[in-house]
């Protein structure tokens, strides 16, 4: 997240600390089972999302300004480096992005809170990509000398 005043309240305690976060993870992997439109993100995932669901929000209590569960676990995230095995591309992110605020909306986050979260995700959303932008457009050949 970006450097905030320290004055400014953190997002872990805006979304009421960890039972809000918990709320949120769980909303946001409920609305990923439920709607056909996130289909293609749901089959990057665990059958079981427990575990999962565990590391986003132990992830994002640290991330969000709370107890940096996630680091006391495992370490630095490496999110780059853990997320190799998945070919995340603009669809899987857009996927991702929509996902999660259906999930704020639906869990009321505050519309300030939602519009600062939503611009966090997206750059590291899109920091995560991991495929070129049109996958499906055959290998571009290098010029032909002349």
């Amino acid at each position: 997240m970006s450097a905030q005043p320290s004055s400014a309240p953190k997002p872990y305690d805006q979304l009421g600390g960890e039972q809000g976060v918990r709320a949120l993870v769980d909303r946001f992997y409920d609305v990923m089972d439920l709607e056909p439109a996130y289909a293609e993100l749901r089959a990057m995932h665990p059958g079981q999302s427990d575990g999962t669901r565990d590391k986003l929000f132990w992830f994002l209590s640290g991330w969000f300004g709370g107890p940096g569960l996630y680091a006391q676990r495992f370490g630095h995230p490496r999110l780059r480096m853990r997320h190799v095995p998945y070919a995340i591309g603009i669809p899987e992110r857009d996927q991702w992005l929509a996902c999660m605020q259906q999930a704020m909306m639906e869990e009321k986050v505050p519309e300030a809170l939602q519009l600062r979260l939503r611009a966090a995700f997206a750059g590291t959303a899109d920091w995560m990509r991991n495929q070129p932008e049109d996958r499906d457009a055959p290998p571009q050949q290098p010029p032909v000398p002349r």
